[in-house]
């Protein structure tokens, strides 16, 4: 344990700055949160960008922020798994020791931290040249205790068993998973965890939720089963692809659930709808997995701001109603729709850097992992120096956001 908490040191400076501390950043003490029902962590799938959602994690924890919910989506889900697996104190060290694994090669010797650190800090075409050398790695090596290449490669015409109709094998992760999760601990329910996927057969979205069934390494790895790399993880007789297929945040799911409950959501998305308008074939498809993937966060955000302010007027129009009219079953079927809970969304979102390519979700380098998780870490201790930012909602629509890079709204 000790080792690993000087090498979460050590990984930072390699990065560029040393993590501070919440706290630090605030120039105050552990924070003390108004009296929310439910702290969500919310984590989107994304690949190798989700180190960006370890930083956040981290801050949230020096902070004394301990999530009561977790909800994730295929990188997401892993984070979660590995996050929820394990004693509060250990959450950090067994994140970077997730990371470091699978940011190792599968296949031969891995690059010396110092001469990879060089050589990604040297000039920025070195840098994008040596990430593209890093994702061509994990295309024909694959990432150790993650997945390897299926040889002989599958012929695409030729009928197998579906989970093993892919080009890479995940059999490795189910072992790092069970090394560095406690699976009683997660079915303890010490915290609510949901992870999204989606049926290969049906095509109906899915959450396995800690709450309902006892959660597996399976579970885990059905949300981050991304075809055709990563084949459908069979269940109880059915198969599960990536949730991100169909939605890669887990928002609406906290949103909607009932019993409504006063919610603070940090909502950590890996794609950033925003960008510039791409000028090559490269940069066009890095541009459409933006929008593909992060769509879906602001379109359930507005959609959920529109009907929180139908449900608050109709508890205040319910209010001013006669009370004999309670007894009506049309007021009860009212009541049941009208709201008065409060939801305030944080949004932390991971914005590109020069040396990210179109292949920045499989680009997993040492180096540039570190800095993901660094990035995470300013991002949050920015936001939470923002103490307002964290109080209940107070508007009319009992529905807040906020974002550092877009203030709030």
């Amino acid at each position: 344990m000790r080792k690993v908490r000087k090498q979460a040191g050590a990984h930072a400076e390699a990065a560029g700055d040393a993590p501070g501390t919440a706290a630090e950043a605030g120039g105050q003490g552990p924070i003390q949160l108004p009296p929310y029902e439910t702290v969500a962590l919310l984590l989107q799938g994304g690949g190798a960008l989700g180190a960006y959602q370890c930083g956040v994690f981290q801050g949230l924890h020096e902070a004394g922020i301990q999530p009561t919910w977790l909800a994730g989506i295929s990188i997401g889900a892993l984070n979660s798994a590995i996050i929820a697996g394990n004693a509060p104190q250990d959450r950090v060290p067994r994140l970077i020791e997730f990371w470091e694994t699978i940011c190792q090669p599968a296949a031969g010797p891995s690059i010396p931290a110092l001469i990879e650190h060089t050589l990604f800090n040297w000039h920025e075409e070195v840098r994008k040249s040596f990430t593209a050398y890093q994702a061509a790695s994990a295309l024909f090596n694959g990432q150790k205790g993650f997945f390897t290449p299926r040889l002989p490669p599958p012929i695409p015409a030729l009928k197998s068993h579906p989970q093993e109709a892919s080009y890479y094998d995940t059999t490795p992760l189910k072992v790092t998973l069970e090394r560095l999760c406690d699976f009683d601990r997660i079915n303890a329910k010490e915290m609510r965890v949901s992870v999204g996927a989606v049926n290969a057969r049906t095509g109906n979205f899915s959450y396995f939720d800690n709450t309902k069934i006892t959660l597996r390494p399976e579970h885990f790895m059905a949300s981050g089963a991304l075809p055709p790399g990563f084949a459908a993880v069979e269940i109880d007789g059915e198969h599960y692809w990536d949730g991100g297929l169909m939605s890669n945040t887990p928002l609406y799911e906290i949103l909607q659930a009932n019993p409504r409950k006063d919610t603070l959501a940090f909502q950590v998305d890996l794609w950033s709808a925003s960008g510039r308008v791409p000028d090559s074939l490269h940069d066009v498809m890095g541009r459409v997995k933006d929008i593909q993937y992060s769509s879906r966060t602001r379109l359930v955000t507005e959609l959920l701001q529109r009907t929180q302010r139908s449900r608050h007027m109709m508890r205040e129009l319910l209010d001013k109603l006669p009370k004999d009219s309670e007894g009506e079953p049309w007021y009860r079927a009212a009541q049941e729709m009208a709201c008065d809970k409060r939801y305030n969304i944080v949004h932390l979102i991971y914005h590109d850097k020069v040396y990210d390519g179109h292949y920045k979700d499989y680009q997993f380098g040492v180096t540039t992992m570190r800095e993901h998780w660094q990035t995470g870490l300013q991002d949050i201790q920015r936001t939470l120096q923002h103490r307002d930012w964290l109080e209940l909602p107070t508007n009319d629509l009992g529905f807040v956001t906020h974002d550092i890079h877009r203030g709030h709204r």
